[in-house]
């Protein structure tokens, strides 16, 4: 059987604007928008919609922000399309609370309130002690952690072949990027980030996030959810302490994906702003069907896409 699965995506595919025009299209949409300003207390929608940036680029309003813009678009897709079938969700790093809450596992309130708490966390973590990201272009698994193990740096995402992302201390991050170069990366280079997410400088948060996802109930998954950490599907029982273990762990999105095609899913589609997880599977699979929801313009392509070809 031909199978579909959600996408979610992750911190840095925030843009000023994202989900205005979803807003404006659908009262739907600007009733989620108002839940999620109410949850938290404060006006994300407008930060979302009109910046600034600076503030939509701080981690406490960036995450929960993509959060909310990718359920939004998963709620309206599912209007669209009441029959909509999905068999598994997937997000990228804290786009997995969203894949998680489009599986039943938690509510849309508790799980932007975590994110934007988990937001805060990372801020002080990175506030506390400086640190980086840089974008591996055209090196291997084995020979990015060669450059990390020689540098002190940590491998942080590995996206798909030829994309790897490291993490670690400032002060080894540009002869992280020297070494990588040497090594035969075509480029290598500096994230502009608040500080080294997926590595051990992000321990700090790990106790604050553990406590707040105390304070949430659990579901089992109505489908498969994936777990950055392991790229499995999750154990219903242990989805809290893979969140907080994925605040250091590497997110391995590329064997994310290859379990999926290697399940029978032939049909992704992309939920929230920017197109970097399609860009990602190009590179991976370049002949299964990618779809995107990130406004109303793609939202339609989508629901024609879809209402021609039910199955793929």
């Amino acid at each position: 059987m031909n199978k579909t699965a959600l996408l979610f995506a992750g911190q840095g595919a925030q843009v000023v604007g994202m989900g205005r025009d979803m807003a404006e299209a659908s009262s739907s949409a600007r009733q989620w928008f108002e839940q999620a300003d109410q949850a938290l207390g404060c006006d994300l929608s407008r930060i979302c919609f009109q910046g600034p940036e600076a503030d939509l680029t701080r981690t406490e309003y960036a995450q929960p922000g993509i959060y909310l813009v990718g359920w939004v678009a998963f709620q309206l897709l599912k209007e669209r399309l009441p029959g909509l079938d999905f068999h598994a969700t997937a997000g990228l790093s804290l786009g997995e609370f969203t894949a998680l809450a489009a599986a039943g596992v938690f509510s849309f309130e508790d799980g932007i309130r975590v994110v934007r708490q988990r937001g805060r966390f990372m801020q002080e973590a990175c506030e506390a002690q400086s640190g980086g990201m840089a974008a591996i272009i055209g090196l291997d698994e084995e020979s990015t952690r060669a450059v990390c193990e020689l540098t002190g740096a940590t491998l942080a995402n590995l996206n798909c072949p030829g994309q790897i992302v490291i993490s670690g201390p400032a002060s080894v991050m540009e002869k992280a990027c020297e070494a990588a170069r040497s090594a035969g990366a075509k480029k290598a280079m500096p994230l502009k980030v608040a500080g080294a997410y997926h590595s051990p400088l992000m321990a700090p948060a790990q106790p604050s996030l553990k406590a707040a996802l105390a304070r949430v109930s659990f579901s089992a998954p109505i489908v498969p959810t994936l777990s950055n950490v392991t790229a499995m599907p999750h154990d219903p029982t242990q989805v809290s302490s893979r969140l907080v273990e994925q605040v250091t762990a590497p997110v391995r999105w590329e064997a994310c994906m290859r379990w999926m095609l290697q399940n029978g899913y032939t049909r992704f589609i992309e939920l929230g702003p920017g197109k970097a997880l399609s860009g990602f599977m190009k590179r991976i699979d370049d002949k299964v069907q990618m779809l995107n929801v990130s406004d109303m313009a793609s939202l339609e392509t989508t629901v024609q896409a879809l209402s021609a070809s039910p199955n793929p």
